[in-house]
């Protein structure tokens, strides 16, 4: 309990510190976007009319302390202002009709590729010096090496453009009004496949490698060697001894990468006109919706924490030792 209250106590204080600087960074950066936009509407509409639009877009000529505690009453209530781009539609509103697709697609896309990397590195690893040793790594060495962007493009003129084998853009056909239907849930996997396997893809290889290492390495170690003594079945011996103990390094990547997947994979979204989180970044920074951005970049950040606080709590399961290190 002494582990869970300690991580959970710098979990908060990392979720204060995130939510300050996303309050600073704007405030420190010269010019104001919705200060512009409200210029737009100078000799269009009333005084009274032109301040009910800073009220809205939060200027105001209060003390920085005074606007720092109302940031935070309205980041405890959900509120994360208007979206200059989509006005007058909430950023949070924006955010929640976004992630879905990112967590969709992005989320089950970076869990297939780490389950499957990490499976193949144990196998090739537990199977070193023989054929699928020498032929996986250095397809994974090549994949990990192509970026998402490029290898999205190539995979969409192949297969979407030349061979019309999946579709070209967009999460599902414009035709359809999302459902909790067969017909639509079927058109939108369809959709997503090929953006999946570019993800997939490109991600593995890197998974494939780092487990491959630090399983090897694990494998010189006297309790994989006294449990062959003992005659333990293979199976036993390739997950239960050593791959348990091989995997905990990979648990921080891991939650990094799950952390984020809420950013989406923003090339990746781009290039297949995917509407997720990623995609909603780029137009946020291309029209400078500084509420939009600082929207985004504060749920990234939360999540980014709010999953390693999940994995150090795992590890400290897996691995006994750094929970003493901290009673200590």
């Amino acid at each position: 309990m002494h582990f869970i209250r300690q991580r959970l106590a710098f979990l908060v204080l990392s979720l204060w510190a995130a939510a300050t600087i996303n309050f600073v960074l704007p405030r420190l950066m010269p010019g104001n976007p919705a200060i512009l936009m409200i210029g737009r509407f100078k000799g269009q509409l009333s005084a009274r009319a032109l301040h009910a639009l800073q009220l809205q877009f939060g200027i105001t000529h209060k003390p920085l302390w005074e606007q720092y505690l109302i940031y935070l009453n309205n980041l405890i209530h959900g509120q994360l202002g208007l979206s200059l781009t989509y006005y007058p539609v909430p950023v949070s509103k924006i955010i929640a009709a976004s992630l879905p697709w990112t967590l969709g697609l992005v989320g089950l896309a970076t869990v297939i590729s780490v389950i499957v990397g990490l499976l193949l590195g144990i196998y090739t690893a537990w199977h070193r010096g023989k054929k699928w040793d020498t032929v996986l790594p250095t397809m994974a060495t090549f994949t990990a090496a192509l970026p998402y962007f490029w290898l999205g493009l190539l995979l969409l003129f192949v297969f979407g453009y030349l061979w019309h084998w999946f579709p070209l853009a967009h999460a599902y056909s414009t035709s359809l009004t999302p459902a909790l239907s067969w017909g639509f849930l079927t058109n939108m996997v369809y959709h997503a496949l090929l953006p999946a396997i570019t993800i997939v893809i490109s991600s593995m290889g890197g998974w494939l490698l780092g487990m491959r290492n630090n399983m090897i390495q694990t494998l010189g170690e006297d309790y994989v060697l006294f449990g062959k003594a003992r005659g333990l079945s293979e199976r036993r011996l390739m997950f239960h001894y050593a791959a348990r103990n091989a995997i905990l390094p990979s648990m921080t990547g891991f939650a990094m990468a799950i952390g984020f997947v809420v950013g989406g994979a923003l090339l990746t979204e781009v290039v297949f006109s995917y509407p997720g989180v990623g995609y909603q970044l780029l137009a946020a920074v291309q029209n400078e919706d500084y509420p939009l951005m600082q929207g985004l970049f504060l749920i990234i950040a939360f999540s980014v924490l709010f999953t390693n606080f999940l994995v150090e709590i795992l590890y400290g399961k897996l691995d006994p030792r750094t929970r003493r290190g901290d009673q200590a």
